[in-house]
């Protein structure tokens, strides 16, 4: 290669690495036999030569690979360059889709759905089963759905947010005409609100009185002039869950912990509330929905009271007794609705991490014989104004989100999307193994382990993925891009339940609250030695990874046994409880408190500041790759600044990556992308090597 095409910057690496080499001849030889001018010449020619001709051509083909682009809204530390053919290598396991029901139309057998096509998921209306999926909606931002007005379906409610700030608006979309009209202020966090049965009003939630307070307020969504407060609360727990069949009540729940909550009756006219379930009870009571009876003389409700799991139960208004519907089922029952007729109740149950979904003839409280479903997890079961159509949403291991219907009358099932998985024979994805171990104090604790294929031979690495919430559950579901670890890496992947996740009953949900935190941590320690023991799995290859609470986890493992992991991620998470309780927003501090504890106490400020991650950060020894967006308004991103100023100082490698247009977790495609590239490059260079 001639020299004038050698691009300045590396020619002066030539020149400098061929003087150096020069310099180390002239001063390891004797000056009496290379002394002279000619000689030095000569060898510095023969040097540069042989490096232009061996190590040009390198450096030329290093600096001409291509390799991509963050964004403009991506700050990165730390994080090499990403080479594009790593890319092309992950493509297929960037390119899953999915698809989740939204809504019915109240005449016509359609339905709105949230999918994405672009960058964001968006509205989408599918007019019958495998119908062409027709985009709504067209924004930058994702948008969470939409529901029909529910009786002549002319328009829907859809809301979003901006940059994952969670400050939800409201909007009005005209199906003929696809005009959009803002229903809120455009400022406060909103939800999108509850139908009446004239379909009339919303009546919604806002913080746009006091930014902390979730209190009420009902519209016509034709006349936003309408709009007005109806009842003020105090808290950020509160929401509304249905009205009653005549429109005269709005039945709503307050909301204190995963523990504790309670029902209320609010007069959609007046706004005075009346407390349904009491309050002062030695034995905290939780329920997580209700709807009335269709004729109004009772509510249909999930709750905890007087047992250890969920169950449906019928409440008496005029006597407040309850008839419990599932007693023989011991696992949580986790959602239901009524039919239009009240003939019937679809519910469904949470069996050690598997959906199952039941059907309930309300007459006679039996149930009805249904169709089996692929194991997996069922969310937004939804009936048609008809009463024989049942929507949902179904996911399992093989298949990714998608939404289908079932026909009670005929137990026919039909699939109405069916999503992209990036061209790749999904049959061929492992399913989870339930795995269970004690825990330090015998307790016993449970997880998912997926394994990758019989191709991999030995022991292999292990990814160890904590859940957040943290009353929050691993399930087994389609694993998206995981399963590149999987399939292509052989890495395998343990999702671990521990104490304080639901799903295991209200004693175990309480197990890790206020000073047993760190217990659950523990779990973990317990899990590291579990793991030791499997023929299959390298103690000495493991990666500790989790979001939000599970953010927190990653961080304490990597403290407290960071000479048994190899590396951990951090998305999202806690690393010091006191900032966090002081700056997450104002709606969901007091929430929070019920769960940490409160940090205004100097008992428990100075509990919280022992047990937090920044404040032990000293013992993190292993590498850390840290990920936040800037707008969560959950984990603000302070969490994320301040642990990895503190890591750096351990001399241990740091990544950091922050989206300036994401929240708490990412959701546009090209970020979600770019964070996939840099985990596996993180995992090749830290976990795998």
């Amino acid at each position: 290669m001639h020299l004038l095409q050698v691009p300045r910057a590396t020619h002066v690496i030539y020149r400098d690495v061929a003087r150096n080499i020069s310099v180390t001849i002239a001063n390891t030889h004797s000056p009496a036999k290379i002394c002279h001018n000619q000689e030095m010449q000569f060898l510095s020619k023969f040097f540069f030569t042989l490096i232009a001709v061996i190590l040009l051509p390198i450096l030329m083909v290093s600096a001409q690979i291509p390799t991509v682009n963050p964004g403009e809204n991506l700050v990165i530390e730390e994080i090499p360059p990403i080479p594009a053919s790593l890319t092309e290598t992950v493509d297929r396991y960037t390119q899953f889709r999915s698809a989740g029901l939204a809504s019915w139309h109240p005449t016509r057998r359609e339905m709105l759905i949230s999918t994405r096509f672009a960058d964001t998921p968006q509205v989408h209306l599918v007019k019958f089963p495998l119908g062409t999926r027709q985009q709504l909606t067209f924004f930058p931002e994702r948008v969470g759905g939409g529901t029909f007005q529910p009786t002549a379906g002319e328009y829907f409610v859809f809301s979003k947010d901006i940059g994952g700030n969670e400050f939800n608006q409201n909007y009005r979309y005209e199906l003929a005409t696809g005009e959009m009209t803002l229903l809120t202020d455009g400022k406060s966090k909103n939800s999108r609100g509850v139908w009446s049965n004239r379909g009339d009003r919303m009546i919604y939630t806002s913080t746009r009185r006091t930014g902390k307070d979730n209190d009420f307020y009902i519209i016509d969504p034709r006349n936003i002039k309408s709009d007005r407060l109806l009842a003020e609360v105090t808290g950020g727990g509160w929401g509304g869950l249905d009205w009653s069949p005549n429109d005269s009540q709005l039945l709503v729940l307050e909301y204190i912990s995963a523990n504790e909550s309670y029902l209320w009756l609010v007069d959609t006219q007046s706004g005075e509330k009346k407390l349904v379930t009491p309050k002062g009870r030695k034995d905290k009571v939780a329920y997580y929905g209700g709807v009335f009876s269709k004729d109004g003389k009772g509510l249909y409700v999930i709750t905890d009271s007087d047992f250890e799991f969920t169950r449906l139960a019928y409440l008496d208004l005029a006597t407040s007794q309850y008839t419990y519907l599932t007693t023989n089922i011991p696992w949580d029952v986790e959602d239901f609705d009524l039919s239009h007729d009240g003939k019937h109740i679809a519910f469904v149950t949470n069996e050690d991490g598997a959906s199952v979904l039941h059907l309930l003839e309300t007459a006679t409280g039996k149930e009805k014989s249904l169709p089996k479903l692929p194991i997996g997890q069922l969310f937004s079961i939804n009936w048609h104004r008809n009463s024989q159509d049942l929507g949902f949403t179904l996911v399992s291991a093989k298949t990714t989100a998608d939404v289908y219907s079932l026909n009670i009358t005929n137990n026919k099932i039909e699939r109405w999307t069916q999503s992209e998985t990036g061209g790749l024979n999904t049959s061929n994805f492992p399913e989870a193994q339930t795995v269970r171990w004690q825990s330090f104090d015998g307790k016993t604790i449970s997880g998912f382990l997926y394994r990758p294929p019989a191709k991999f031979p030995g022991k292999r690495p292990i990814i160890v993925d904590i859940h957040g919430g943290p009353e929050s559950q691993f399930r087994p579901s389609f694993l998206g891009r995981n399963n590149y670890y999987l399939n292509e890496l052989g890495v395998a992947i343990l999702f671990p339940n521990v104490r304080g996740s639901s799903g295991y009953g209200k004693t175990f949900l309480t197990l890790d609250n206020g000073y047993r935190r760190e217990d659950s941590v523990k779990d973990i320690g317990a899990l590291l030695d579990w793991i030791a023991t499997q023929p299959d799995l390298d103690k000495d290859r493991i990666l500790v990874t989790g979001g939000s609470y599970g953010g927190y986890m990653s961080l304490a493992v990597a403290i407290k046994y960071s000479d048994r992991i190899r590396a951990s991620i951090d998305i999202v998470g806690i690393s010091n409880f006191v900032t966090f309780l002081e700056r997450t927003e104002s709606y969901r501090r007091d929430l929070r408190r019920v769960e940490y504890g409160d940090e205004r106490d100097p008992k428990m400020r100075e509990f919280l500041l022992k047990i937090s991650p920044v404040n032990n950060a000293s013992s993190i020894k292993k590498p850390l790759f840290v990920i936040h967006g800037q707008n969560d308004p959950r984990v603000p991103l302070n969490e994320a600044e301040q642990i990895v100023a503190t890591v750096k100082k351990n001399q241990v490698p740091v990544w950091y990556l922050m989206a300036k247009d994401e929240g708490h977790g990412f959701s546009k495609k090209k970020n979600i992308d770019y964070q996939f590239y840099a985990t596996v490059m993180f995992m090749k260079e830290f976990l795998l090597k």
